[in-house]
């Protein structure tokens, strides 16, 4: 951020340009940007607000509320107007009371725009480049408080959000577009396989490779499953005995081991650095085609290494074939055969044609695990430490769904509130929920419920967990926000000298509580309300009460534990409650570790979130 912030603010670097092409952002009014600025002017009160993105001579307004004219037609202003440079050039929020008594800019021509009063948030893309600012702005003088720039900054993090999902939907488009060009090279292989008919059974098998090649590896999820796929491409006369794939990282070529079929040899050499004396580490060096046609070549030309790795493998002759994508040189494409064999040009040909879809494949395979693991950060830093806290044991555990694709809204949360008086044991609030969806829009929305359930909660003395649900609902049902999923939402007090705690829980939909008592017998709370969903009318929230006796077990938990495709969810439920009877008096980490491997068997297909907490 510093770097950025010694560039000069009107001039875009090739970055910035490519990150506003691709959001789609101009001078135009666009509809979502328009709704951060009106919600700008709701929440904060301000009469005008809008959203300022950054080109080379001046700012264009694609979202903008109350600007006079020429500039509400125009939705650009000129550098000379641009108060958001001081936030770009710093990356830090602006705010500005009197623009008037500001030695900045008391002469600027921004007093055109009746602006007196000013906040400005930068708005970034997925790598933290800022490519403009949310700004408020008022017409007299104005102290902004804490919390109007901390809902300014909320603002501005969906609107960054909003601009990052529109630069990967439209680089989805643009890989799409490859996929959609190499469908077409595939339909021109056909068309020439076709004409090759009266050739040779080899030739037939050389177009079937590239037509294969074509539908299997465009299918494929990373860079295990291309592996497997990789292992049955290739049919007919001159099937290779083997075929191999390492993935370029630096220097060094890392091996992707065939997660079916073991190669104890595979093992041994999992990584190879650039310069190692290997035929595949001389085709990334070169970036060329290497062919070895038998063994005295490789004797001749090779590590003594890599002549033992050949033998125990069993192969004579080896065709190593880089692989190119849009980002330099992506790895290495392996071919070997037991036997020596003659590669024709035609062969050859096939082969390398077949690396071109290989390579594609590999590259979509990074990217998407790239996302999967943005995603997957994202969701796991929005997982609460838990409150240390004498009076009370609390564990949790998440457990991500067995497809790594999947990207689930499941939460749990856990935190203090402001104890009844001086010397009282503070209360506790526990949360544990699950937002519908499997992507990184589930997981964004899941933070933001999340920081609003929060909100909604502190701000409503004396922390009535219905309160809160019942404000969590009226905000959803003015803000923006497309949600929908099921949540318990409990506190706990102290009861002092009488032993114990009181559990107060209001239930959304979701899975009931679990309540081990001291005895061993476990009760389900099923007590509940509607879940939360845009479709449904909010009724006011219910809140049930119970005493928890010391030695008493709490377990709540997402559907992803109980729920699987053709199994009944109560019999699941009715297991969950068995272990928690047989186990309840373990600690509970180790609760939480047996309950979650009795439970995993078929695999989950959701992620699953696990809190448990205990009277000492």
């Amino acid at each position: 951020m510093a770097e950025q912030g010694r560039e000069p603010v009107e001039a875009l670097d090739g970055a910035r340009r490519r990150a506003l092409r691709l959001a789609g952002l101009s001078d135009a009014s666009d509809p979502g940007m328009d709704r951060f600025a009106r919600l700008v002017t709701r929440l904060l009160r301000v009469p005008v607000a809008f959203v300022s993105l950054i080109e080379e001579d001046r700012q264009v307004l694609p979202g903008m509320v109350g600007l006079p004219e020429p500039w509400a037609e125009s939705r650009a202003l000129p550098p000379s107007h641009a108060l958001w440079r001081y936030a770009v050039g710093s990356g830090k929020p602006l705010s500005i009371s009197d623009t008037r008594a500001d030695a900045r800019l008391r002469n600027s021509p921004v007093q055109d725009l009746g602006m007196v009063a000013y906040a400005a948030i930068p708005v970034t893309d997925g790598n933290g480049l800022v490519l403009g600012a949310l700004c408020a702005l008022d017409h007299t003088p104005r102290a902004w408080s804490e919390g109007e720039l901390a809902d300014l900054a909320d603002l501005a993090a969906a609107c960054s959000a909003e601009l990052c999902l529109r630069i990967v939907s439209a680089q989805r488009q643009a890989a799409q577009n490859v996929l959609e060009t190499a469908r077409a090279a595939a339909e021109r292989a056909r068309g020439d396989a076709e004409r090759l008919e009266h050739e040779a059974q080899a030739g037939l098998d050389h177009a079937e490779l590239l037509l294969r090649a074509s539908e299997e590896l465009s299918q494929t999820s990373g860079l295990e499953d291309l592996r497997r796929r990789l292992r049955d491409l290739f049919v007919g006369v001159g099937k290779p005995s083997y075929v191999g794939l390492l993935v370029a990282d630096e220097n060094e070529l890392h091996r992707i081991p065939d997660p079916d079929v073991v190669h104890s040899v595979e093992h041994e050499f999992l990584t190879l650095s650039a310069d190692a004396a290997f035929p595949s580490a001389r085709a990334m060096r070169e970036g060329r085609t290497v062919f070895v046609p038998d063994r005295e070549a490789l004797v001749a030309g090779y590590s003594p290494e890599a002549v033992a790795f050949f033998d125990r493998m069993g192969f004579t002759t080896v065709l190593c074939l880089p692989l190119w994508g849009s980002r330099g040189l992506l790895g290495v494409l392996v071919t070997c055969w037991t036997n020596p064999h003659e590669v024709s040009t035609p062969e050859r040909a096939a082969l390398t044609a077949a690396s071109g879809y290989t390579a594609q494949a590999v590259e979509r395979a990074l990217y998407l695990d790239e996302r999967i693991s943005i995603a997957r950060q994202l969701q796991a830093a929005m997982l609460t430490d838990l409150p240390r806290t004498d009076a009370l044991d609390i564990s949790a555990l998440y457990q991500p769904a067995a497809d790594e694709e999947m990207i689930g809204g499941d939460w749990y949360d856990a935190y203090h509130l402001p104890p009844a008086g001086s010397g009282d044991v503070a209360p506790l609030m526990i949360t544990v929920g699950d937002i519908t969806g499997h992507d990184m829009h589930a997981a964004t929305v899941m933070g933001q419920i999340r920081s609003m359930l929060r909100q909604a909660t502190l701000d409503h003395p004396p922390y009535s967990p219905a309160a809160a649900l019942t404000a969590l609902d009226a905000a959803c049902s003015v803000l923006p926000i497309d949600v929908g999923g099921t949540l318990v939402h409990a506190r706990l007090d102290s009861l002092g000298d009488a032993g114990g705690w009181a559990l107060t829980w209001s239930n959304a939909g979701h899975p009931p509580p679990l309540l081990r008592t001291p005895d061993g017998v476990v009760t389900t709370l099923v007590e509940h309300d509607v879940l939360l969903h845009p479709g449904l009318a909010a009724p006011r929230r219910t809140e049930a009460r119970r005493e928890l006796r010391p030695g008493s077990t709490l377990l709540l938990y997402t559907d992803g534990l109980v729920e699987r495709r053709g199994h009944d969810i109560d019999a699941a439920i009715a297991q969950l409650a068995g272990l928690l009877a047989r186990h309840g008096d373990r600690p509970l980490p180790e609760l939480l570790r047996r309950i979650n491997n009795r439970l995993a068997e078929p695999p989950p297909g959701d992620d699953v979130v696990l809190l448990v907490l205990r009277i000492p």
